[in-house]
């Protein structure tokens, strides 16, 4: 199973996920995955890992996350870094890695910031669920990331949560990149350590939030 992956819930025929319709409200009452989502086979992770469906989820979220923030951003335009809001209440376990995350991504890039906070455009989750940590929408502006216990105990927990938010801000995975890219996720191994986004990650979420925005439509009235 590749580690760190991005699941859609319109993705077809792979039985990865279903509905955001109903999600964990505690960490103790978290199923394997939010409720109405299906567990993998390994043939149906195989064939999904680095996919296209993949690279499509990725896309998917961040276009849902970005439109959510584009539309506040409306109602004052001269904000000069569009404000991502999270809610992090159904994830306590990983609090401090959340925070960890979001300090290490506000102080990486300048176009777009994350802050916790009501109204959010997504939201973090944990439990255990086969696949590991993923992030997951439905395309029209929801979405989550699903923080997976067994997976933060064997990697690096902080990497594994700053991967996933990668994902919220534009970048796909790149699993054959070294330990020293962020979003090579899991494929250096438990042992890589590192949880920044190097600098050409760091360049490309600048140029997504700076460029994407603009290209926005505008709310409707």
């Amino acid at each position: 199973m590749r580690p760190m992956r991005t699941v859609v819930t319109t993705v077809l025929g792979l039985g990865l996920a279903a509905s955001l319709g109903t999600v964990p409200a505690t960490a103790a009452s978290a199923p394997a995955a939010p409720s109405g989502t299906s567990v993998s086979t390994p043939a149906s992770i195989a064939k999904y890992a680095g996919s296209a469906e993949e690279a499509k989820a990725n896309k998917a979220f961040f276009q849902a996350v970005m439109k959510s923030a584009a539309a506040k951003r409306a109602a004052n335009p001269g904000v000069l870094a569009v404000t991502v809001t999270y809610n992090a209440s159904s994830a306590p376990t990983f609090r401090s890695q959340i925070a960890r995350s979001t300090q290490i991504w506000n102080s990486s890039v300048r176009n777009v910031k994350l802050q916790e906070g009501s109204n959010a455009d997504f939201r973090y989750y944990e439990g255990n669920d086969s696949r590991g940590s993923y992030a997951s929408t439905d395309g029209h502006g929801r979405g989550y990331i699903f923080l997976d216990y067994r997976q933060n105990q064997q990697y690096n927990s902080t990497r594994v949560t700053a991967h996933e938010t990668g994902h919220v801000l534009g970048l796909p995975d790149h699993y054959s990149g070294p330990c020293s890219e962020l979003m090579s996720g899991g494929g250096p191994g438990p042992s890589c350590q590192n949880a920044n986004p190097n600098a050409q990650e760091r360049a490309r979420v600048d140029a997504l939030w700076r460029n994407g925005i603009a290209a926005q439509p505008a709310p409707a009235s």
